[in-house]
């Protein structure tokens, strides 16, 4: 073999270590790039549909690699609930820390904020029925028509005895009250603004426990009122459009300051599972 030979054969593989150290370059870097999607890890963060099961595997394997589930419960969904594995949801969320780190920490805060100041289910029993029930279910955004199409923004918490002013409402967390009085959807309605930045918004009460004053700190079990049916009226005290429920919600504000709706469900059925099924019983809830 010539000289000529050996520079040609020396050149090829230069250009395919080259080709090979190149696109293994280009991999990593879209990697690095698409490793976290903060638009479709906020737009599942709201509808925020992960079982009770896949968030236990998660806690077990945050705990192992000494991280919160939050962490990976972000990366969950940024990957719209498509990767389950909480091994594999823990390497991903390594990468977004490293290569996305803004919008990895923001949507990491939404979730704070969403779950770290509960404390109590937001229903109390009747004092004058023991077998006086609640029921609820997953309706986020589901269609409602009152005042034009739109998608209903709660948690409602039917009662079994539709009788306004027998349920004592609860507030799940401290807080600061942002917000009282009439809505014209809402009816006699409060909003309480968490210490993790949560708005907790409690609706169609019948009445309210005493006059609360906006900047009023109040904490978690603070008697709010009771549960009622009022609202889908600008008249204040209109009562008798829909059975006796609490409508709960959820507002987080984004980085822009808009606000934006979060699914209840999770938070009320995590509730439920902490304190509300030993108040009422296990069959109370849909």
């Amino acid at each position: 073999m010539n000289f000529r030979h050996v520079r040609m054969l020396l050149l090829l593989f230069t250009m395919i270590l080259w080709n090979v150290l190149l696109n293994a370059w280009i991999l990593e870097r879209t990697r690095q790039i698409n490793c976290f999607s903060y638009e479709t890890a906020l737009y599942s963060f709201r509808k925020h549909r992960v079982s009770g099961e896949l968030l236990a595997r998660m806690q077990e394997e945050a705990e192992e690699k000494g991280m919160s589930e939050k962490e990976l419960l972000a990366v969950y969904f940024a990957e719209d609930g498509s990767v389950t594995d909480p091994g594999q949801l823990a390497v991903e969320a390594l990468y977004a820390k490293r290569y996305q780190p803004q919008a990895y920490a923001r949507i990491c805060g939404y979730l704070s904020a969403v779950w770290d100041d509960l404390e109590r289910f937001p229903v109390g029993t009747v004092a004058s029925d023991g077998n006086a029930g609640v029921s609820f279910a997953d309706s986020w955004m589901q269609s409602r028509n009152f005042g034009g199409e739109r998608g209903h923004e709660g948690c409602d918490i039917m009662a079994s005895v539709n009788e306004r002013g027998i349920y004592p409402i609860y507030s799940v967390s401290d807080g600061v009250v942002e917000n009282v009085g009439w809505l014209r959807l809402g009816g006699y309605r409060i909003g309480i603004r968490s210490p993790s930045g949560a708005y907790f918004y409690y609706a169609h009460l019948a009445e309210y426990a005493k006059e609360f004053e906006v900047g009023e700190t109040v904490l978690a079990g603070t008697h709010l009122g009771y549960m009622g049916d009022t609202g889908y009226s600008d008249i204040p005290g209109t009562t008798g459009n829909f059975p006796v429920h609490l409508h709960f919600g959820i507002y987080i504000n984004d980085e822009n300051g808009q606000e934006l709706s979060v699914n209840p469900y999770p938070m009320v059925l995590y509730l439920w599972e902490q304190q509300g099924k030993y108040t009422f019983g296990e069959t109370k809830r849909q």
